[in-house]
């Protein structure tokens, strides 16, 4: 039985990721990544629930390595991208990731070159069906043939570390954009116009900001314009601006969403 877990355990050495060492390789102890001493356990290897989060103040910004330019999807709320997923793990256990976190292979978390940091993404192994949900924190891997570079639970999770790669499939499922529109539809709006005719709701836009001197905008959508005032998420002004609105000329205003105004 020894005899049996040893070879199994060089054959994991040995057909683990071929991990080329970064430009930075030099910070780290190993010149090439290794396969961690123990599997994961099944605690370790549970699905992060997706939850929003503001972008992190580093790792964001456009970078330039190996002469490619990279723009991180900041703005980034629907992302589905195919392609082959590799892992890393001794190597860079313990280091700072992109965006200031310190690297756990044993936690479920990701790099990936243009996702914004952090994101979660649902990440599906197109050869046999299995996915894990993961956090993406870091940024690679940088070889042109690989999408997406997994820790060492989440490649354990889909059944890719005999493998060393894999065929997978991400999908965006939370990222700091989709917090900033959650953010700005929970928002309390006060309607005063809608139409199809754009150019009349222009004119009432300025109309209205020089009048009222409140903040104001046009959302567009099924061919209609719809002038609102707002946003705000202080009801006790909410009413005191649709109080204003309608004793001026507006007395037709009502609010946009009434369950977060009222």
């Amino acid at each position: 039985m020894i005899k049996i877990l040893c070879l199994s355990l060089l054959f994991l050495l040995c057909s683990c990721s071929s991990y080329e060492p970064e430009p930075n390789a030099g910070r780290y102890s190993q010149a090439k990544d290794s396969i961690p001493q123990r599997l994961p356990t099944l605690l370790e290897m549970t699905d992060p629930e997706p939850k929003a989060e503001p972008l992190s103040p580093g790792g964001n910004r456009p970078y330039r390595l190996f002469g490619q330019a990279y723009t991180p999807l900041t703005d980034a709320t629907v992302h589905t991208e195919m392609g082959i997923a590799s892992w890393y793990g001794n190597k860079f256990h313990g280091h700072l990731t992109s965006n200031g976190e310190t690297y756990n292979m044993f936690a479920m978390s990701a790099a990936h070159k243009t996702l914004p940091l952090p994101s979660y993404v649902k990440v599906t192994n197109l050869d046999n069906g299995k996915s894990a949900i993961v956090r993406v924190n870091d940024r690679g891997p940088f070889h042109r043939d690989r999408i997406i570079d997994l820790s060492y639970s989440a490649a354990s999770k889909i059944g890719m570390l005999q493998q060393g790669t894999a065929r997978v499939q991400l999908q965006l499922l939370q990222s700091p954009a989709m917090l900033a529109q959650h953010e700005q539809t929970a928002a309390c709006y006060i309607q005063v116009f809608a139409s199809a005719d754009n150019n009349k709701a222009q004119q009432l836009l300025q109309q209205l900001q020089q009048q009222q001197a409140l903040p104001a905008e046009i959302h567009p959508g099924s061919g209609i314009f719809r002038l609102r005032v707002g946003p705000t998420r202080d009801k006790q002004q909410a009413q005191q601006w649709l109080n204003r609105l309608r004793a001026g000329n507006f007395p037709a205003a009502f609010f946009a969403n009434s369950n977060l105004c009222s």
